[in-house]
């Protein structure tokens, strides 16, 4: 009995080993990197959702959206959430955009007044990127550390699937 149970803590220890050494290759352990930037958040020309997150129109815009990025080279995908979704019938208020410096037709646009803003930079795997409250918290720390008001919008601007950056105006 007593070699099982240690064959057992040998499996389980490895286990936890080898997870942990997943979780960090995957980017788990990679910090948020964060910086001041003195100048203006970029202008956005997108569509605003509301509703719930399975719903195919969603999607849709998120499809637009790449299309005008496609056409608009070195343009990213940028997601502002007024409300998140707790869960999959939850209901959630999203702005889907890219950055673009004047408005596109029928569009709507979003024009920061901000004069600097926070980044903070995330890289990693989709899988273990750090959620947007731990994202947000840090943010808000750093704002605090530093002497700083946050306007209190968030914005994701998608770089790829490796790497997030979220963009805080400051007040």
């Amino acid at each position: 009995m007593r070699k099982k149970l240690g064959f057992l803590a040998i499996f389980l220890l490895l286990l936890v080993m080898a997870g942990y050494w997943g979780f960090d290759r995957l980017g788990g352990n990679n910090p948020i990197e964060v910086r001041k930037i003195e100048s203006s958040p970029e202008s956005l020309a997108g569509r605003t959702y509301s509703g719930i997150p399975q719903d195919e129109k969603l999607a849709q815009i998120f499809e637009e959206m790449e299309t005008q990025k496609g056409v608009h080279p070195g343009t990213f995908i940028h997601t502002i959430y007024e409300i998140e979704p707790a869960g999959k019938l939850d209901t959630m208020i999203v702005f889907v955009g890219i950055n673009q410096a004047l408005p596109l037709a029928d569009l709507e646009f979003k024009k920061f007044e901000e004069h600097s803003y926070l980044l903070a930079k995330i890289t990693g795997s989709r899988w273990v990127m750090p959620g947007p409250g731990k994202v947000k918290s840090t943010l808000e720390n750093y704002a605090k550390e530093n002497g700083l008001t946050l306007s209190g919008v968030f914005t994701d601007k998608i770089i790829s699937e490796e790497e997030v950056h979220v963009i805080a105006p400051i007040r």
